[in-house]
């Protein structure tokens, strides 16, 4: 079965102070997303979609497809403001941002035929957790039409695995159902482990969190049957936003709407796979060793794409 890569890279990267998506992590100037995508290509992944801002598609062009278009079918699609649902108005003059993460996976709606993971560019998801989510995205199709229902996955991950010495984030902690299905996906902000308690706390504090929550770090599975869903969202998202400027349609909230009106179902996977994410210019270091220790364990090629077959990897 064709299975798509859908990367979402048209962030600002504001708090890291840059283009984080093509930064150099790897020792031969590899980016986290060629990680990301080689590990794809290795599960069976037949092709990459790329989600970026038009004021970089030509550096992105250059400086990224090249490496592994001779391995898979690579693409790119850029996230314009005024990309918005038929009779929509267009966005008000000072929207300059993208619409954020949900409006990211809309815009892959006319490149996108088959079931599809999504993740973000700048965090690595692991071998194990890409292999994991790709093999269970076959099994959907069956489902939808066993149920009716639209199908989804998503990778959680041990939110103490995920912190950042670098500052505070933000996750999506989840709650799942006892047969393993997502029931809500609360965002939650400044995240931290209190350096007092040694506790994670969120909000100032205000919020005590388990080192064993689960958390939604955006990768996700699914099928087209998302698309329509996502739009009527959005459409209501933009007709009700008091904030025209600079509010965002998050993906995790979209989902969390569309599992409350029961019309799409999501399996949670619970990985231990390692994760890796550069939120601050403090984790650049720190992610930069962590790729050289995987290598040297023999799990990554020193140079990713040179003479290396991912599919054979």
């Amino acid at each position: 079965m064709q299975r798509t890569l859908l990367v979402l890279a048209a962030g600002l990267g504001s708090r890291y102070g840059g283009l984080k998506q093509l930064d150099a992590m790897g020792p031969h100037g590899e980016r986290i997303l060629d990680y990301s995508v080689y590990d794809a290509r290795r599960a069976g992944f037949t092709e990459v979609v790329f989600v970026i801002r038009k004021d970089f598609e030509a550096a992105f062009r250059e400086q990224v497809l090249p490496a592994f278009s001779p391995f898979m079918e690579a693409r790119t699609l850029c996230q314009e403001p005024d990309d918005l649902p038929a009779g929509i108005a267009a966005p008000a003059a000072e929207r300059r941002k993208p619409w954020g993460t949900g409006h990211a996976v809309w815009v892959a709606r006319t490149a996108v035929r088959s079931p599809f993971a999504v993740i973000n560019a700048d965090d690595f998801y692991g071998r194990p957790a890409i292999a994991a989510l790709g093999g269970a995205l076959s099994e959907l199709p069956s489902i939808e039409r066993e149920t009716g229902i639209a199908q989804g996955i998503l990778a959680a991950y041990r939110l103490a695995d995920t912190l950042s010495e670098g500052g505070s984030v933000s996750r999506g902690i989840c709650a799942v159902g006892p047969d393993r299905r997502l029931e809500t996906i609360d965002e939650c902000h400044e995240i931290r482990r209190d350096p007092d308690s040694g506790n994670i706390v969120a909000g100032g504090s205000a919020r005590l969190l388990g080192d064993d929550t689960p958390a939604s770090m955006n990768f996700f599975g699914f099928t087209p049957a998302i698309f329509p869903l996502l739009e009527a969202r959005f459409a209501r998202f933009l007709e009700t936003t008091t904030d025209s400027a600079s509010g965002e349609f998050y993906l995790p909230a979209a989902v969390g709407e569309c599992i409350d009106a029961g019309e799409l179902e999501v399996t949670v996977q619970r990985v231990r796979s390692p994760w890796l994410g550069i939120t601050y210019p403090a984790d650049k270091p720190n992610v930069q060793a962590a790729l050289r220790e995987m290598i040297s364990e023999g799990s990554y090629p020193s140079s990713l794409w040179e003479g290396a077959n991912p599919s054979r990897s």
